[in-house]
């Protein structure tokens, strides 16, 4: 296929790019600056000059091409405030995509997460698939992310293969950025390797690789309208996620009181005290997936979470 792909150079999308070349795919990937558009070149794909917020841009490629994966997102605003205008932006993409390919067939993947689906139980690609109850809002925080998932997924209706991938919270590997290094950074600068509670509360997990190949899987393979399970690892508890980065850092272990969470965590307070595992057992049977990655507290004892950061 001729794959259009968003965020080809993030980190999630750096790994679907040459999964999806090395089985035979050929990738055109949106690249808003010049390093994005280098790292595409070197990794083999085509480069589209372009932002998110270039709507005719988005229609023209995805007319163009045989199947979207749109993994793009405003991360730099969301998390600066602007979470609602970088929900409203991934909406607009999504919504341009399926006029594009709306009658075609051709699939469109879009990433989502699983954090929050069904707090303090298992959850299943089941969850989260029912509309918003009238009148609740839906552009606001993860609220906004779920109904553009379910925009995804109705997509089925107009004849677009339409899937959702959703990620758990921690996509883990050499080189991520995201919420577990956020975690690592927490404890070096604190001095202390917390949890919150008694830190019994669990967080699913992935290797990159790992979901890279699931993108892979669901561009050939998923039917209309699916949702599905990015997950290895069903639920870690956050305490032996504390216990791991302690050790490797050689500093103490301790307990952060719900009430001094936000002071101690500053933004991440709110995720790290979730408990959220996540089964992934019906996305492993429809496309036989089966993760080969390292787990997660096998990545942590790797050490590259804990490699002096740069100046």
């Amino acid at each position: 296929m001729r794959v259009f792909v968003t965020g080809a150079s993030g980190w999630i999308g750096s790994a679907v790019v040459p999964e999806l070349i090395g089985a035979g795919h050929q990738v055109v990937g949106l690249a808003r600056s010049e390093a994005s558009a280098a790292a595409l070149t070197e990794a083999g794909a085509e480069v589209l000059r372009g932002t998110l917020d270039d709507l005719d841009i988005l229609r023209g490629a995805a007319a163009e091409s045989d199947g979207v994966i749109h993994l793009a997102f405003k991360h730099d605003i969301a998390f600066s405030g602007g979470f609602e205008d970088a929900t409203d932006a991934d909406r607009r993409a999504i919504d341009t995509f399926g006029e594009a390919l709306a009658g075609s067939d051709r699939p469109f993947l879009i990433a989502s997460g699983t954090l929050g689906l069904a707090p303090g139980r298992v959850a299943t690609e089941r969850d989260g698939l029912l509309p918003a109850p009238a009148g609740a809002p839906g552009a606001v925080g993860p609220a906004g992310r779920f109904a553009n998932a379910q925009a995804t997924t109705a997509l089925a209706e107009r004849g677009v293969r339409s899937s959702v991938v959703r990620l758990p919270p921690t996509v883990h590997g050499d080189g991520d950025q995201g919420f577990l290094a956020a975690v690592v950074a927490t404890a070096r600068e604190k001095g202390v390797s917390g949890y919150i509670g008694d830190g019994a509360n669990r967080w699913p997990a992935v290797h990159r690789s790992d979901a890279a190949h699931l993108f892979r899987l669901a561009l050939e393979g998923a039917p209309a309208g699916s949702t599905l399970h990015a997950v290895a690892d069903e639920g870690v508890p956050i305490r032996t996620v504390a216990e791991v980065i302690g050790r490797h850092l050689g500093l103490p272990v301790a307990s952060v009181s719900p009430d001094d969470a936000a002071g101690h965590f500053a933004w991440l307070a709110g995720f790290l005290g979730m408990d959220s595992p996540t089964s992934s057992a019906y996305t492993r049977e429809l496309l036989e997936w089966q993760p080969t990655g390292p787990g997660l507290v096998e990545d942590l004892d790797k050490g590259h979470y804990f490699a002096a950061p740069s100046v």
